[in-house]
């Protein structure tokens, strides 16, 4: 039988193994910490209010009261774990706020512009003014009750031990007490310690919960920080492709340059074969060179955008290519990935497909971009048999974008890419 997800569903489970198993001693362990936690926190709260009033007169007193929030947060952030001991198999609580990394300064800094929800707030007052309470007691009731009974033998024997106005007068008859009272009073304070614990748990999972417009802030933000590095990807491309062609590329032209004007000094016999074999390898670099370039950053695309960098690369096709984009110029990244979806296809149409024509086709739908890419060939393409066309399902991702493949065994295929034209703002 498979363990229970929380202490609310083993509370529902078999009494007998419920009372064997390690629920009972979670939740009290559990409330146990509650009470710790929430009578600490409000000793620190009344503290910082106390000395803060005290000293209003002074920047000191500001900056304890500002520090409230502050405690809360780290209290919450507590709260968010400790739940772990009552429900260890249920989805962890989302934390709303992202993970600091640089040390308790930057932990502060952070942590001020991120002040608790109203939700939130909610659940540290209540904490510190009414379940620690709560908790404590039933905690230490429980544990008086069921301990009183384990020991009464020993302390009728010693003294005086009265249970619900039972007073036995020795060890003999208070053995009831031990062999019967103490399972019951352990049973009883078991399932009264988990319940508390349980419907507490709940609770906090209904306050500290992500709202919606939490979880849409983060997703805006993971959204903002992926289009950032697209973006930091797009940058070094062409800084790549600027170095390569600015300075790689010119000095294999002035080296082909050289070579030749050598060929017309070098009299023939082995030393002018060697230069001109020399010019033809500086030949062949230099054209896998420009063939490389094109396929980080073609330098078309920068100067005059989608539709000349597609018609470039359709140029070089060993099939004939339809072109059909009438498209404006688009932000950089949208239309780097347009270009690569385009370039990938043909390629793998010029690789696989066995086709005689290719078209691709561009337009604007509103405010996406879609583009497609169709063949007659063979078909039976899909995302995901190579790395050209997954890498760009991941980009185009980023940018809020999809790619599809139609393609049935037989042709004929259909590459469709649709992405917003106009990129997230912060």
């Amino acid at each position: 039988m498979s363990r229970p997800e929380s202490a609310w569903s083993a509370l529902r489970g078999n009494p007998v193994r419920f009372l064997l198993s390690s629920w009972p001693w979670r939740s009290l362990a559990y409330l146990a910490s509650s009470a710790v936690v929430g009578l600490t926190v409000l000793m620190v709260l009344l503290g910082l209010l106390l000395t803060g009033a005290v000293t209003a007169v002074l920047v000191v007193g500001f900056l304890l009261i500002g520090a409230i929030p502050l405690v809360a947060v780290a209290v919450l952030a507590l709260e968010r774990r400790r739940i772990r001991l009552v429900q260890p198999g249920v989805v962890p609580l989302g934390e709303p706020r992202p993970p600091v990394v640089g040390g308790l300064r930057a932990w502060v800094r952070q942590r001020r512009r991120e002040p608790p929800s109203g939700r939130e707030a909610g659940y540290v007052v209540l904490l510190v003014t009414l379940l620690w309470l709560v908790d404590a007691v039933v905690a230490f009731n429980a544990v008086l009750l069921t301990g009183v009974l384990l020991v009464s033998p020993l302390l009728a024997a010693s003294g005086e031990v009265v249970v619900f106005a039972w007073t036995p007068a020795s060890a003999g008859e208070a053995l009831p007490m031990l062999l019967i009272g103490a399972p019951l009073a352990f049973a009883v304070s078991a399932y009264a310690v988990t319940a508390l614990a349980a419907a507490q748990a709940a609770l906090a999972r209904l306050l500290l919960e992500p709202g919606e417009e939490v979880l849409e802030r983060r997703i805006r933000q993971l959204r903002r920080s992926r289009l950032d590095l697209v973006d930091a990807f797009e940058t070094e491309r062409q800084r790549i492709e600027r170095h390569l062609h600015d300075g790689v590329q010119q000095r294999l032209v002035a080296l082909g340059m050289t070579l030749g004007r050598a060929e017309l000094d070098v009299a023939e016999g082995p030393g002018l074969d060697l230069v001109r074999q020399a010019h033809r390898e500086t030949e062949a670099a230099l054209a896998d060179l420009r063939e490389a370039v094109r396929g980080i950053h073609p330098r078309v695309l920068v100067d005059h955008g989608i539709a000349a960098a597609v018609r470039e690369v359709a140029d070089r096709m060993p099939v004939p290519v339809t072109v059909g984009l009438d498209l404006p110029r688009l932000p950089a990244p949208v239309e780097a990935a347009a270009y690569f979806v385009v370039s990938e296809a043909l390629t793998n149409v010029g690789r696989h497909a066995g086709a005689r024509t290719v078209g691709v086709s561009g337009w604007v739908a509103g405010d996406d971009l879609v583009v497609t890419v169709t063949d007659d060939g063979v078909g039976g393409a899909r995302i995901g048999a190579g790395t050209g066309l997954a890498g760009l399902v991941t980009r185009l991702d980023a940018l809020g974008g999809t790619l599809s493949v139609r393609s049935p065994e037989g042709g004929p295929t259909e590459v469709r890419m649709e992405c917003p034209c106009r990129t997230e703002t912060p």
